[in-house]
């Protein structure tokens, strides 16, 4: 028997993503094989794809051929011989890094995610990654407080739509940066939306906050838009960034930048996210954040907004849908069956 994956066979454009068919087999002694039922394609996919992980420093870069995909949702169709804990048929989720766009998918049985029958997968799949980098930006690096102003720069994608929607479940005040044609997301999240082709979001938020704002999330990990960041705050007031360095050679000057915060008494601080602790063994606070986006969206406190919804075996094509600059929201690649129904339980 046999399964399809989507593979970059070499570094480049969406193009060089293939279907490649791949012999079905028994787990080993502590693997799960898991039934891919739907999985992001998110920003690292296109880093990694295209080559672009190489060279900006980052961990992404993988040596072709290569499967992509970050994280997953999926049903356990078997387990090895030394697996506890985990059962065929259940529901689980995997922060993959790479591997994802896959009909099967083959994984370490101790790192995976508890998902919730109740939950639609291809809304369960935002929460791996999306969700997760938005609300422990938010509650674990800068631990905002109800009240508090925040600055969201980047505010339309996957992550950014989650972080305006957990911003409101905070109770914080917030701006938004993105093209105009995507700020009915943020004024729907109560959101003040700012068109950054068409106004300096920095002297916007000068004006409009004289006093200083207390947060920044900040999704480019630009060094000119990290020191600008820095002088929008008050005293106290807090930088987060994610997401790869914009360019190969700012991660040196943007951890300089990060040191002289740390030794500057000026009561601002800056604070780079990412998930790579999850991989060294720091779990913990991971399953605290997914536990509680998993029951944020079983009683609807929060609601994935999902732009494109694709076969898994199309990923080319929504690769170049995420790269259009189109994208409101989330793209993700669900199983077949799943395309156009209720992906709930099943």
């Amino acid at each position: 028997m046999i399964y399809h994956s989507v593979t970059a066979t070499r570094l480049g454009p969406p193009s060089v993503l293939q279907i490649v068919e791949n012999d079905l087999r028994a787990p080993g002694p502590k693997e799960a094989r898991i039934r891919v039922l739907a999985a992001s394609v998110s920003r690292p996919d296109i880093t990694v794809r295209s080559g672009e992980a190489l060279y900006t420093g980052t961990p992404l870069g993988q040596k072709v051929p290569f499967t992509p995909g970050y994280a997953v949702i999926g049903d356990v169709e078997a387990v090895g011989v030394e697996v506890t804990g985990v059962s065929a048929g259940d529901r689980v989720g995997v922060l993959t890094v790479v591997g994802g766009y896959s009909e099967v998918l083959y994984w370490r049985s101790d790192r995976l995610i508890p998902v919730p029958r109740t939950v639609n997968p291809a809304e369960a799949v935002t929460l791996i990654l999306n969700y997760l980098v938005a609300w422990q930006t938010m509650h674990r690096s800068a631990k905002v407080k109800a009240g508090e102003k925040m600055l969201i720069i980047g505010a339309s994608g996957g992550i950014g739509t989650a972080l305006l929607q957990l911003g409101r479940l905070a109770g914080l005040t917030m701006y938004g940066v993105a093209s105009a044609s995507k700020h009915w997301m943020m004024l729907a999240a109560g959101a003040t939306p700012i068109d950054y082709h068409t106004q300096d979001f920095f002297e916007f938020i000068r004006r409009v906050e004289p006093a200083g704002i207390d947060v920044v999330i900040d999704g480019t990990t630009r060094l000119d838009t990290i020191r600008s960041s820095l002088s929008l705050l008050r005293r106290g007031g807090r930088v987060v960034s994610y997401g790869e360095p914009a360019s190969p050679g700012d991660l040196p000057r943007i951890l300089g930048t990060l040191m002289r915060e740390k030794l500057t008494p000026d009561g601002k601080s800056f604070t780079l996210y990412g998930t790579s602790s999850y991989f060294l063994g720091n779990r913990r606070p991971y399953e605290q954040d997914w536990a509680t986006l998993f029951h944020l969206l079983e009683t609807r406190q929060i609601a994935p907004v999902i732009m494109r919804k694709f076969p898994i075996l199309e990923a080319a094509r929504a690769n170049e849908l995420l790269e259009s600059g189109t994208v409101v929201g989330n793209v993700v690649l669900v199983a077949p069956e799943l395309l156009n129904g209720d992906a709930s339980s099943s």
